[in-house]
């Protein structure tokens, strides 16, 4: 299916894609390590190469990609899907990472559950943001989309459980949330943060925008 967006040069975009037939596509915690562990190896001009990545997550100074395509933003994984904000940095570059990302997972995912045919939902889909105030919302609703794991009809009827809807968000390892927050893990290197300084806050800063975002629907 032909897409019917075109990527230009230092604007932003909301680029997510989901499983075939809505098939889970991240089956356990290993099958959401690869995705992040390829977030970071695909954003480079330079082939993949695991083998020499070792088991753990790879650190930036250990492993050359060569140049950036994109800056990623934030990005969360859900059971069947995943979400996430890019910025193009050169002409091309976001058709070239997600290309690199949705085959190398798609590998391996095929060879570790023996599985034949496509495993994503056809081409990946894309959303230019030309406006600040989207930016802010594409932000916080990448991150928000966690909350379904625990209330999957939300949205309709509000956050039941504020508190468990906080620690969820700021507990939950295959998001970008969390490394907003001040976490100095491994994963936080797949961010490229400079290209969104206006999300540069406070970890208090962070929970009150969310916090007001699920306020709000919950008043509707």
């Amino acid at each position: 299916m032909e897409r019917k967006i075109e990527f230009s040069t230092d604007e932003y975009y909301h680029v997510y894609n989901r499983g075939a037939d809505k098939r889970i596509i991240f089956t356990n915690n290993g099958d959401r390590d690869r995705f992040l562990k390829l977030l970071f190896l695909c954003n480079g001009t330079e082939a993949i190469r695991m083998n020499r990545t070792g088991r753990g997550f790879p650190l930036a100074n250990e492993v050359n990609r060569g140049n950036r395509l994109v800056s990623i933003g934030a990005y969360t994984l859900m059971p069947n899907h995943f979400h996430l904000l890019l910025k193009e940095l050169d002409e091309g570059g976001i058709s070239r990472f997600m290309l690199k990302l949705t085959t190398a997972y798609s590998m391996y995912f095929n060879k570790k559950y023996e599985h034949s045919g496509v495993l994503f939902q056809g081409a990946f889909k894309a959303e230019h943001i030309d406006n600040d105030r989207y930016l802010e919302y594409i932000f916080s609703y990448i991150h928000l989309n966690i909350i379904k794991l625990i209330q999957p009809d939300w949205k309709e009827r509000g956050i039941l459980d504020i508190n468990g809807a906080q620690k969820n968000l700021t507990t939950y390892p295959y998001s970008s949330y969390v490394d907003y927050l001040g976490s100095n893990r491994k994963e936080g290197a797949i961010l490229n943060k400079e290209d969104f300084q206006e999300y540069h806050k406070t970890g208090e800063e962070m929970n009150a925008d969310l916090l007001d975002w699920l306020s709000y629907s919950k008043d509707q």
